[in-house]
Formats: C-alpha cells, structure tokens, sequence
C-alpha cells in the first residue's frame, strides 16, 4: 500500500472520530439539557413529593416500584408479606387517594384460609342502587352536653399531633377533612392554626401532658380549655389515656421536632424533648377519671369522652358500675379503643410489639361489655388500630363501632411510603418532619384532594359491602355478616362464639333482665 493510500484512510479515520467526538459532545449537552429538564421539572410539579425533594434521583424510585411489578417474585416480598403495612394495603390507598381505578384482575392474593381471618356473608337478594341510603346521622352528648354533636361520617383521622406532623401535613388534613365532611382529632399535641385552617369538624385530644390547656406546672387551666371550645369547629374533647404504639408510656416528640411555633402550640420550652407523662396524676381510679370527665364537659359545654388501649378488663367492670351508681349521665359521651399495633410515632419496642390488646379482641370485649351493663345507647364506640381499608373499617362497624379512626391510612394518602422515619425528622416525603426543605415537597392543595379522595372512596366501598350483604347503610352490618376463619380453615359464624366478656355487677345483670 503507498503513502497516499495510508494517508487517506487516516484521514478517512481522522474524519470518522470528528464526527462521533462532535456526537458525543452534541448528545453530553443533550444529556445536561435534559438533566436540567427534569430538575427544574421536579422541583416544580407538586404531585409527588420524592421527585421534588430529590428531583432527578427521585424519579428513580417510582421506576423501582414500577419494576417491582414485574421483578418482585424473585427479589422482593410478596404482596401480603409485608409489615406494618403490606404492599396490597398500601396500593389500595394510593389508588383510592388519587381516585382512580381500584379494581384487580385475575383473582385475590388474599389467602382464604387464614385462622382469624373474616369473610363477609353476601345476601342473594343484595341492596339496590335504589334502596341505598346514607348512613343514618348519630349523636354524642344528646341530653348531657350543653352543645351535643350530630355527624353521619363513619371514617374519620385519627389523632396525630401538630408536631409529629408537619405544617403542610396538618394543613392538607384539615382542608380534605372539611371537604370530606370527616372530623380531624388534633393529637395531644394542642389546637393550631394549621388544624382550623380547613374548617373541618375537630375533636380535641387532651392528653397527660395538657398541652394547649396547661399551665405553668402543667395543671389542666379551665380558661385554656374554655377558648379551644369557643371554637365553633371544636365539636368534642376526648382524655387521652393511652395509645396503641405505647400503652402505660407518654407521647415522645424528639427535640429536634420542637419548633418556635411547635413549642408556642403546646407551651413547652424551644427545642428539648416533649415527653408526656404516662398517665395523668390526678386520675387514679374510675372515680376521678369519672370526675374529669364531667369537669371537661361542663366547662367545655361539649360532648367528652377517653381513649384508651384495652389490656384487663377489671377497670372497666369498675367504670360502668360506677357510671350505674352515679347516673348515666355521668358516662362518657365514647369511649374511643385504640389497638395495640396502632401508632405511628416514637415508641419503645417492648412496649410496641408486646403491650395492650389488639383491636380484634379489645372491641368486641368493650362493646359486649357497654351491651351488657345497659350502657350501649350511651356510649358511642370508637376504635381506631390499622383500620385503613374497607374491609377491616366494615368489619369493626358490625363489631359494634360506631365509627372508625385511622392516622396511617391518611398518611398514606399523603404520600407516605413507610420509609420508617416518622421519629427522626427526616420523612422523604414531608409529612413527619420539619426540615423545610423536605417539606416543600408536600402540596397541601393537592394532599387535601387526597384526603378527600381516600375518605370518599373508602366510605363508598364500605357501602358496597353493605349492600352485597342485604342491608342499605353500614351502621347496620351485624356481626351476623360476618364469620371467621378457624384454626382448621373452617370458617365460623361469629354469633356462635362466646362473649369475650360477662357484666360482673348484680345492678348490670338486673338491668340485662328487664
């Protein structure tokens, strides 16, 4: 080969890697460009908060569970494996709060043979679209409280603390709540702007601390407690005993997540540790708690009730026959029953994992309890634990609820993926911190159409299985509806097993009688 041949194809060549160095130069500012794109992209848009705390790695995340689909089988956990919620719970959420399909296809994952499991008893002539009615209004503190509260909601949120929760989080609740028609439970954490901004209907937690209502020693203040009822959208207060993530301990707010306005809210010092005491010291028995009970209604003028998580029972035989030897009209306008696997804060282990009953015996141990002493129409029953989809929310109305609470599901609805930060300031997705950058990335505007979504969505589905069970609103689902897996995989009607609980009072059996 001459010279001139050689020195053609090195030109030639010289040429070809121009032209791919010029390529590879055009496609790296493309590259960028488009980088730029989905930063400025992310940052901007407010319909997932991952993407716009962490925009570009973010959208990382939604490929994953996008892949998960397909991949799942062979590298992650199974759709009901999952704990404290699995995938199959979360998903429905998400699509109920974003309002778009929820239906399946090609069968459950669900196993139907489960020991404890329940199957609901459709009827063959179900409910028509035509026979289904609302579900029937209910009032608490009707003769009792000077202003009583009337409500037809079923699924209500659950008391989670201004301070466990961000600003935006709270604001989303408030504003979804009131478009819901749905009450929003402050938390212990004291009554704020961010609660009222909504206009929603709010039941006041008054916990062992008294935040909000305390003074300087910590002491309940009759004047705190009257200017939070002076609130119109204060339409109850509930005495918080315990709670389900840490029956027998106070609420754990880190230092860290104690803000100026926090700190303003509860009446506690600027960034130390809000630790609440684990009980309040001037209720030791069911005479006392009796007593504040009545104190808080008559100051308050409004209907007044406890929450509590169930563990013995002998404090309750105690309670109704006090309440018997007072009068009835010195009960409680509800009882409010949080589950043991409830909870979405700060905890210790032991008292998480081993501590209180589980709803499914708490809330029929509670309800045949107020049957039996001749309390039920009385006290109204609330229960809250994991109650986040409408199967378990129809289940506990034929229990006996009157309604349901739920804290996670409506975090869910958020936008929280369950990252397990909830105690550390640090939520990805601005829901349970106060970092002000992770919290740009929750919308409230577009967080409270997802609360009104998910509230909506689940009280239409709970209709559905009422009306696949013969009856037209789910306030009337009986525990007939309803039976239960066996440890043989039978299932079992519930109405033929035994009582969790016997009334012990000679007063409470005579009235049982008549």
């Amino acid at each position: 080969m001459d010279l001139q041949a050689v020195a053609a194809i090195y030109a030639f060549a010289v040429k070809v890697l121009q032209i791919f160095a010029m390529l590879f130069a055009f496609g790296l500012v493309v590259l960028v460009l488009y980088l730029v794109y989905m930063y400025l992209a992310d940052v901007s848009q407010t319909k997932q908060a991952i993407r716009r705390n962490f925009p570009v790695l973010g959208r990382f995340r939604y490929q994953f569970e996008h892949l998960g689909e397909f991949f799942r089988q062979y590298f992650f956990a199974l759709d009901r494996e999952e704990m404290p919620f699995n995938r199959a719970q979360r998903s429905w959420v998400y699509r109920a709060a974003k309002n778009i399909d929820s239906t399946l296809a090609f069968g459950s994952t669900r196993p139907l043979n489960q020991p404890g499991d329940i199957v609901f008893l459709n009827h063959p002539f179900p409910t028509l679209a035509k026979d289904a009615v609302p579900a029937r209004e209910i009032t608490l503190g009707e003769g009792v409280a000077r202003t009583p509260y009337t409500t037809r909601s079923i699924f209500n949120i659950s008391g989670m603390s201004f301070g466990a929760l961000s600003v935006p989080a709270v604001t989303a609740l408030s504003k979804g709540a009131a478009k819901a028609g749905i009450w929003l439970n402050t938390g212990e954490g004291g009554l704020s702007p961010h609660h009222l901004v909504g206009g929603c209907d709010i039941v006041f937690q008054v916990g062992t601390a008294k935040y909000g209502v305390r003074d300087a020693e910590g002491n309940l203040d009759d004047d705190k407690l009257r200017k939070i009822a002076d609130h119109e959208q204060v339409k109850m207060f509930e005495l918080k005993l315990s709670q389900g993530a840490k029956p027998g301990k106070g609420g754990i707010l880190p230092g860290v997540k104690v803000t100026p306005e926090i700190a303003h809210v509860r009446g506690i010092p600027v960034g130390e540790d809000s630790i609440s005491p684990n009980g309040h010291p001037e209720i030791r028995d069911v005479d006392s708690l009796l007593d504040m009970i009545n104190h808080i209604r008559e100051v308050t003028g409004k209907p007044t009730g406890i929450k509590c998580v169930i563990g013995t029972s002998d404090w309750l035989h105690d309670l109704f026959e006090a309440i018997l030897r007072r009068g009835i009209d010195s009960a409680p306008d509800f009882i409010n029953i949080d589950s043991a696997d409830g909870g979405s804060g700060a905890a210790p282990q032991s008292l998480m994992d081993y501590m209180g009953l589980p709803l499914n015996r708490s809330l029929p141990m509670v309800v045949d309890l107020v049957e039996d002493y001749g309390l039920r129409e009385r006290i109204k029953i609330i229960c809250a634990g994991k109650l986040l989809t409408p199967s378990v929310v129809a289940w506990a109305l034929a229990m006996g609820a009157d309604f349901v609470n739920c804290g996670r599901g409506f975090m869910f609805a958020l936008g929280c993926i369950q990252a397990m930060q909830c105690n550390k300031n640090t939520c990805p997705t601005g829901v349970t911190t106060h970092n002000p950058d992770l919290q740009q990335g929750l919308d409230p505007m577009d967080k409270a159409e997802r609360v009104y979504h998910y509230a909506r969505n689940l009280d239409y589905e709970v209709g559905t299985i009422a009306h696949s069970c013969g009856v037209p609103e789910p306030r009337q689902l009986r525990r007939s509806h309803l039976e239960v897996i066996g440890e043989r995989g039978v299932a079992v009607p519930l109405t033929t097993l035994a009582s969790l609980a016997e009334s012990r009072s000679v007063i409470a059996t005579d009235r049982r009688d008549q």
